[in-house]
């Protein structure tokens, strides 16, 4: 039989960061390996849409950018219309 340990305090807080990921604002007072481990679970739990990417990448963490690049995840670029057009028509 073997024994678990218990999580660890700071797992658990990645943990509940990432079930309410979808309500920060700002990722950036995160240390880099706390910001790591949350865009990894982020990942692996299916959660990642623009809006989380978009505050994954305000982070400026090197080591973020480095894997948004490898796994080659880029933001979806929405086209911009005009609102008003100068043709006509009638």
């Amino acid at each position: 039989m073997s024994r678990r340990d218990p999580p660890s305090l700071l797992s658990l807080a990645i943990d509940s960061a990432l079930h309410h990921i979808s309500h920060f604002s700002d990722l950036s007072p995160l240390p880099d390996h706390v910001l790591l481990d949350l865009f990894l679970k982020t990942l692996q739990a299916g959660k990642l849409n623009e809006k989380i990417l978009k505050l994954f990448i305000a982070t400026d963490s090197d080591e973020i950018l480095a894997l948004i690049k490898k796994l080659k995840i880029r933001p979806i670029l929405t086209p911009v219309l005009p609102t008003r057009c100068g043709f006509d028509f009638g």
